[in-house]
């Protein structure tokens, strides 16, 4: 697995918590995505929703990705390029009633820490975007890779302890 950061830019993104990252790559040069991951920024809720730039590349780039992720306010985006248009998907809690008001016409289900459907999973975000990755990682590699991974980062892995929702594991939507 070949794990990357792509921006609009390479120019250097501060997070809203100052954190400084450096893009390997920018919409330009960035090579194939199987797993796309929207995390959650600091605008995903007002302006990064009108940068059709941002919109277009992830509508292109999640289209043809193998699975497409999103944690916290990433369901926004995701939703704002019109990949949850088919697809049962959640958010960060106190957002989901934001969600449905921009946009009515998605199945948004609230009480739950991530939700898959097709090839797109969808996660409250925070530290529940632990079980959404760790889930994936059962999907992609098995029950056995996924606990050594959860060991190692000292968590226990039991899905059934996680309020989630599995709407389809087809990949195809």
């Amino acid at each position: 697995m070949n794990t990357f950061t792509v921006a609009q830019s390479k120019n250097i993104i501060t997070t809203f918590e100052g954190l400084r990252l450096q893009p390997d790559y920018d919409f330009n040069n960035a090579p194939r995505i199987d797993i796309l991951v929207i995390p959650s920024a600091e605008h995903h809720l007002d302006s990064d929703l009108e940068n059709t730039e941002v919109i277009n590349w992830i509508k292109q780039t999640g289209s043809a990705a193998t699975y497409i992720t999103s944690h916290c306010d990433g369901a926004f985006m995701l939703a704002q390029a019109g990949l949850l248009d088919h697809v049962v998907s959640t958010t960060f809690p106190s957002d989901v009633h934001k969600m449905r008001e921009r946009f009515p016409n998605l199945d948004i289900r609230e009480n739950v820490w991530f939700v898959h459907d097709g090839k797109v999973i969808t996660s409250a975000g925070g530290a529940r975007s632990f079980e959404a990755a760790m889930y994936l990682c059962d999907v992609l590699y098995g029950p056995d890779i996924t606990n050594d991974l959860a060991g190692g980062l000292v968590l226990e892995y039991n899905l059934a302890d996680y309020p989630h929702l599995i709407i389809n594991q087809k990949k195809g939507n």
